[in-house]
């Protein structure tokens, strides 16, 4: 297997993923949910305005978003996710209805007569009422009964209802996650519509938006065949191709000793540069967000325990569980990444034997930038939770609310600014040892373009705005979060290794 071949295979293999991943990005805007005008009963009454929904998402960003339960079980779980708490209850109190209706007490009906009940429940939750024209969704009076009871309830459970302390507790939701009425009329918009986008079955279709997500056999959300063949035959593509590289590798490993190991270490002798030192206090502040992330993490698991403080200290009135499990992700991506850019800093002028012209400069302005968005986005994220922002200045300075992107749109663009800088310092550095032609090039090469990826890729997370919709700005953070946080830096991690220990003579 030559040098080219090896190249020709990995460009293969990347575009063909890449293809994968953008077919269905396509059809992800192709199919997105439906977002409505208004919904409406069918009496004519409003009972929600389009823009109420898209405001009630900025909402609940706001709060802390997926680290306080999830949407389509996208989140953290100290919380419900709230589509599959909201559309339990709405089953129940509807079935109530009905049988009310019939002068019956449902939960004391048979089997049999309840199975009637069920029926009438799957025809009005997964029948789809939107209009394609109109733009309107419309509800039957004892749906609109149902929501208008649900968002009773969850303004008293997110505001300060005395009758909900215990619920509050258990969810870590603190008194007053929510200071203002107007706004907590626009996240129960935005529950309303995203529960009946996972109830209502897509046109010409007998399985939800959400393919049948969240499991309520009540409704008749259980698994489609189409989702249990796909996931089989994803676990199986899986063992297959580790099969072949484990085939491959044992079929063509050659039994040979090196008999030119060298006598110690090749790069023991190796004196650091100006540049290469100041990446020194990198590691100190890589050291000191590891041990500030590990505190977010305990007081994080505490209120797995005790929802509203710890050990009695009522902390969640400063530090909510929103804020504390945002911080700890926030803070392991921090570390993650300024460990992987004080290792390229570091490496780039120890393989060229070349120090540029003010990399010295860059390395502490880079420094500089990275405190500003690490202090700035985690005050950011503080301000946001505690209801201190409006929705705009939140998304921009706040709390956007998704996982693993947690920070606000300005302080996203400062990092992803911050990585090109990054790029720029390694590559010129890196420049004269990729002009040579050499048994390390090729090394080199996968060096430079596992830095590429670490730079570019995280741009994903600005191809979404404040109020995209949710299934798109949901694709763009899969993107961030597997292929930026759990892809590109590991294959920078393992060229890194392959690299040293190349030079090492291993």
């Amino acid at each position: 297997m030559t040098a080219k071949k090896l190249w020709i295979w990995l460009g293969a293999t990347v575009a063909a993923s890449f293809l994968v991943l953008i077919f269905y990005g396509v059809e992800i805007y192709r199919t997105t949910p439906p977002f409505p005008e208004k919904i409406v009963t069918t009496e004519g009454e409003v009972l929600y305005n389009g823009q109420d929904i898209k405001d009630g998402q900025n909402v609940w960003q706001s709060i802390g978003g997926q680290t306080v339960g999830s949407i389509w079980g996208h989140g953290a779980y100290i919380a419900p996710d709230w589509n599959a708490d909201y559309l339990h209850r709405e089953s129940e109190m509807l079935l109530d209805i009905f049988a009310a209706k019939d002068g019956k007490v449902y939960k004391d009906l048979s089997e049999e007569e309840q199975a009637k009940y069920q029926v009438q429940l799957r025809k009005e939750l997964r029948t789809n009422t939107f209009n394609q024209e109109t733009g309107v969704i419309t509800f039957s009076p004892e749906r609109a009964q149902v929501a208008k009871e649900l968002a009773a309830y969850y303004t008293k459970l997110f505001m300060n209802d005395p009758s909900l302390d215990k619920t509050r507790s258990h969810y870590a939701i603190p008194k007053n996650a929510i200071k203002d009425s107007a706004r907590m009329q626009q996240m129960n918009a935005f529950f309303t519509w995203t529960t009946w986008v996972c109830s209502t079955n897509r046109p010409n279709d007998n399985v939800t938006y959400t393919n049948n997500w969240p499991y309520d056999p009540v409704i008749g959300n259980q698994p489609s065949t189409s989702l249990q063949m796909w996931s089989g035959f994803s676990v199986l593509m899986l063992l297959f191709g580790v099969g072949i590289l484990v085939y491959y590798h044992a079929s063509n490993k050659e039994e040979e000793e090196s008999e030119h190991l060298p006598a110690e270490d090749p790069m023991r002798g190796m004196k650091p540069t100006p540049s290469m030192k100041a990446t020194l206090k990198y590691i100190w502040i890589v050291s000191l967000l590891i041990l500030v992330q590990m505190l977010a993490g305990v007081i994080t698991a505490h209120y797995g325990v005790e929802g509203e403080g710890f050990f009695g200290i009522p902390l969640d009135m400063i530090l909510p569980q929103a804020i504390s499990r945002s911080w700890h992700v926030q803070l392991a991506i921090f570390w993650i990444a300024t460990s992987w850019l004080a290792t390229g800093l570091y490496i780039a002028p120890a393989v060229s034997g070349h120090e540029p012209k003010y990399q010295k400069l860059g390395v502490n302005i880079l420094f500089i930038a990275l405190l500003i968005v690490v202090l700035g986005s985690l005050a950011g994220q503080w301000f946001g939770v505690m209801q201190k922002l409006g929705l705009v200045e939140n998304f921009y300075f706040g709390h956007q609310g998704y996982e693993y992107i947690e920070l606000g749109r300005f302080w996203q663009i400062l990092l992803l600014v911050g990585l090109f800088l990054w790029l720029f310092l390694m590559v010129r550095a890196l420049l004269p040892a990729l002009r040579k032609k050499d048994e390390n090039r090729h090394l080199l090469l996968l060096f430079v373009l596992a830095s590429v990826a670490i730079a570019a890729f995280y741009g994903a997370g600005l191809m979404y705005g404040r109020q995209t919709h949710m299934a798109i700005a949901e694709y763009w953070r899969w993107w961030v979060v597997h292929l930026w946080v759990e892809g590109f830096f590991e294959v920078f991690a393992t060229v890194v290794a392959a690299f040293l220990f190349s030079r090492m003579g291993l």
